[in-house]
């Protein structure tokens, strides 16, 4: 039974994703259709990526990923299928790959398939489920189109290290308001070591002295620093909303200073 996950930016107000599903079961009929998210923002790749990021390696090879986020193609952003550690990812190459992997992937392929209708506005429904199909039924990639060798580059911003400064930024903010950064648990140790730190938000408006390892290990309402599943530095409130406690937006600067 092929799995097909999906990410798009949606949402479920409309009839996009009824008609992504329905076409899906039309084409695959014994696909397992699983929802990462419809809720992106529109047209928002960080943080799709970040999303698809932390989620797709959960799942068994063999998995077809398709991401609907700024899904039209043009001469520099064709539509592609892409294996990676067994995986297989169809979209437009914008830079969101990019983002998302680690490494180079193992095959990259433009797509070169003739549409299910004359409309160039619904990607998703008239390109990615004809490739995913084609997957699914077992078929070489190279019959989808040309090999790629890269895709587009597109760079994460990366925390910057000064003499006992660590300067990183949000980059995002999840449904209870934490606070997620981009500052590695790795980085951090390396930096800091046994050495007292204070993390300043808002311009140094708010100061954290410590780490914790979860949300309950403060009293209700306090904000608590801990790294979280994706080892990276999240700001939150014990049963509260962080980000807007303290006014903090995604791309706002997290400041570390050691010592």
């Amino acid at each position: 039974m092929p799995i097909v996950t999906l990410t798009t930016d949606w949402g479920t107000k409309d009839h996009y994703l009824a008609a992504v599903k329905g076409t899906l079961l039309t084409q695959i009929p014994q696909v397992q259709i699983i929802d990462i998210s419809h809720d992106i923002a529109p047209f928002n790749l960080n943080q799709a990526s970040y999303i698809l990021r932390n989620s797709w390696k959960a799942f068994p090879k063999g998995t077809i990923h398709l991401v609907g986020v700024n899904s039209e193609a043009s001469l520099e952003h064709p539509h592609v299928a892409v294996v990676i550690e067994g995986h297989y990812f169809i979209g437009a190459d914008n830079g969101i790959f990019a983002l998302i992997f680690d490494s180079k992937p193992d095959e990259i392929y433009e797509l070169d398939i003739i549409q299910a209708s004359n409309k160039f506005t619904f990607s998703t429904k008239d390109v990615f489920i004809s490739a995913a199909k084609h997957i699914a039924e077992g078929n070489p990639l190279s019959d989808l189109g040309n090999q790629l060798p890269d895709l587009t580059n597109r760079m994460a911003f990366k925390p910057v290290t000064e003499t006992n400064v660590i300067k990183g930024k949000v980059i995002y903010i999840d449904r209870y308001e934490n606070v997620i950064t981009n500052i590695s648990e790795s980085l951090f140790f390396e930096m800091v070591q046994k050495k007292p730190f204070t993390i300043l938000l808002r311009a140094g408006k708010y100061e954290i002295r410590k780490i914790h390892s979860s949300y309950s290990d403060v009293v209700e309402g306090e904000l608590v620093a801990i790294f979280g599943s994706e080892h990276l530095l999240e700001i939150a409130q014990n049963r509260g909303r962080a980000a807007g406690l303290l006014g903090i937006q995604v791309d706002d600067v997290v400041r570390i200073e050691i010592g």
